[in-house]
């Protein structure tokens, strides 16, 4: 069952590290895309920073990932890349994500990411504390 969590945005610009041999922007930097982004919109949209999940002696690491390619991105061109929690799971939330190319909005791509909460002290995963549940169960607008 999904929930219908809020959408958030983050622009952000293709750097022309990010490109491959062919010009557009490689694939891997896509996902690091949507990592740039979550790290804004969890400060900023959700009241908890990653700094903040760090002083807990807490951290976020990808247990799998999903992504479908649609049109690359290029040198110069500037994106928003939108993301809104999923799904819960005892010890983390699954990450819708999609990236659209400015200024028309077109899809780049979209896909998912599982995030697991880890302990930063063990390296194991934990039982979402219900401080987080509660700060990123901001539901969509009806």
């Amino acid at each position: 069952m999904s929930f219908p969590g809020a959408i958030f945005e983050t622009e952000l610009a293709v750097r022309p590290d990010d490109l491959d041999l062919f010009q557009h922007v490689h694939s891997t930097r896509y996902l690091d895309y949507v990592l740039a982004a979550r790290f804004d919109q969890m400060k900023r949209c959700y009241g908890m920073s990653m700094e903040e999940f760090m002083t807990q002696g807490l951290g976020w690491v990808v247990r799998r990932s999903f992504i479908e390619y649609k049109r690359p991105l290029k040198m110069g061109e500037c994106m928003v890349v939108r993301t809104r929690i999923d799904d819960f799971f005892k010890d983390g939330v699954k990450v819708w994500f999609e990236i659209l190319r400015l200024p028309d909005r077109k899809q780049s791509c979209l896909g998912w990411c599982d995030y697991t909460l880890v302990s930063l002290a063990t390296g194991r995963a934990i039982t979402l504390p219900a401080e987080v549940t509660a700060k990123y169960s901001i539901h969509a607008e009806s």
